[in-house]
């Protein structure tokens, strides 16, 4: 059954030991029978209205707008890092449009391509097409590949996809994608 709430998004500062919250957003539901305390009348120019409208939006839109209230804010950052859940091709270039590289799990998912040696290719095409390292490595792959559809985007970038060792089953595999095509 659905339950009604909110889903939080919170983004954040780290240097790899600590976490700094910066700045949240909480996520309700597009579909008004799903959505706590709606009211009908509302001023717009409220903080309120604003929160209600940021709740109602898509996630991966709220990322950048949360990121670009940081950057206004004067916060700088080398990489912004996130997981699966927002790791997407048009996600990847409208950060790196900001200026900051991108760090993340890559989703296995047969629906986002990447293009690979001249073909779009999602990335479970990209690993059996690899030739992996042997043995017990827990570094197998690292390719470099270009993020976005220049039609849909309107850019296209240079990333590298790099696949480990999935830690909790060693015959599994994760894939990772940095825009930072400087780190080794």
């Amino acid at each position: 059954t659905y339950k009604k709430g909110f889903r939080m998004m919170t983004m954040g500062w780290t240097d790899g030991s600590s976490f700094v919250p910066i700045a949240s957003s909480l996520l309700s539901s597009k579909n008004d029978q799903n959505v706590i305390g709606t009211t009908k009348k509302i001023d717009k120019r409220t903080i309120a209205a604003k929160r209600r409208i940021m709740a109602r939006s898509k996630g991966a839109d709220v990322v950048i707008q949360l990121l670009d209230q940081a950057l206004k804010a004067g916060l700088t950052a080398k990489y912004v890092m996130f997981d699966t859940w927002f790791s997407n091709p048009h996600q990847i270039v409208q950060i790196s449009q900001r200026g900051l590289n991108v760090i993340a799990m890559v989703k296995k998912s047969s629906k986002i391509t990447y293009e690979f040696e001249g073909k779009r290719m999602n990335v479970k095409q990209i690993f059996n097409a690899c030739k992996k390292r042997r043995g017990r490595s827990r570094y197998l792959l690292s390719v470099p590949v270009k993020v976005g559809d220049p039609a849909k985007d309107g850019a296209q970038i240079d990333a590298r996809i790099v696949c480990v060792r999935n830690r909790s089953n060693r015959k599994d595999w994760i894939a990772l994608i940095c825009t930072d095509m400087t780190i080794d």
